[in-house]
């Protein structure tokens, strides 16, 4: 079905800076016109100077919601006139929604890299996770992992200004919900490697490997064996080298297609309060950045 636009079409999108690259346009559009949802969704490069403006233009428009990308996630927190439990816990927002007239901030990132999972059968509760990085999507995984009753998270971060910052915003979420949560410095390979082996799951929120860059998120995968789920949260490539290597190994491996699309469907049914058809949008996506990487 071709969407037409009309004087009843509602308004979505996202806000972020830099945004031209972002695939959120090309999900919600190609699920607008699946699900036959008059509405269109279009990307906002906004500076920091006008963000809370724009923000507030959710309420002037009547629009439907918007989707908070970097570097925006904290400030949109500040912006909302309510955040879920999952937003006040990770303290930043990606999803904003309109509800009587105020500003509902939301959090997906986390619930869809867990509802991804359990689209395989895998659950977070009483596993051991350990994840590479600490920025933003790695954040929202720890969260989300302590919301549903991990056994031990460990989080392997540079030990430079911001490790013991991140190190004392681990702990208020460790005090909130009863999860050890533990931060190690990144390169101290040995205690890395002992850690990684009584991990169930494994997950990459690092950059590296993103794009042309081949290099491994660690140097020694002697602990990946088929006892292992891999989640490296890049998708672009589809397959990183550390995907590849981790197969080899034996480990059930997922790239962050996954996470991107569970996170946006969550976003969608919050906007229009219909389900998004994620097999079809996967389908879609695949042959959108096959065809990118064909370029």
């Amino acid at each position: 079905m071709e969407n037409k636009i009309s004087g009843y079409t509602k308004l979505a999108g996202v806000i972020a800076n830099p945004i031209k690259h972002s695939l959120s346009p090309s999900i919600h559009n190609k699920a607008y016109e699946l699900t036959h949802t008059d509405a269109v969704y279009l990307a906002f490069e906004v500076d920091q100077a006008t963000f809370n403006q724009a923000i507030q233009s959710v309420k002037a428009l009547d629009m439907l919601g918007v989707n908070i990308s970097m570097p925006y996630k904290k400030q949109a927190y500040q912006a909302c006139d309510e955040v879920s439990p999952s937003a006040e816990l990770i303290g930043v927002v990606n999803t904003v929604i309109l509800k009587n007239n105020r500003l509902i901030g939301h959090n997906t990132d986390g619930l869809g890299f867990t509802a991804s999972l359990r689209e395989s059968n895998i659950e977070i509760e009483n596993k051991i996770i350990s994840i590479l990085g600490a920025g933003g999507a790695a954040r929202a995984v720890i969260c989300q992992s302590a919301i549903e009753k991990a056994q031990e998270i460990h989080v392997f971060k540079r030990k430079n200004e911001t490790f013991e910052e991140v190190r004392t915003e681990l702990k208020v979420v460790e005090k909130q919900t009863g999860v050890n949560i533990e931060i190690h410095d990144y390169h101290d390979q040995t205690n890395r490697n002992k850690i990684l082996k009584r991990s169930d799951i494994i997950v990459n929120g690092t950059q590296v490997g993103m794009g042309e860059n081949q290099e491994l998120p660690i140097e020694d995968l002697s602990s990946i064996d088929e006892s292992k789920v891999v989640v490296d949260l890049i998708y672009h490539p589809l397959e990183t080298e550390f995907l590849k290597q981790s197969k080899t190994r034996g480990a059930v491996s997922f790239n962050g297609l996954g996470m991107l699309i569970h996170q946006a469907a969550i976003a969608f049914e919050l906007m229009t309060t219909k389900k998004m058809p994620t097999k079809k949008i996967e389908e879609f996506l695949i042959t959108e950045l096959n065809r990118k990487e064909e370029k």
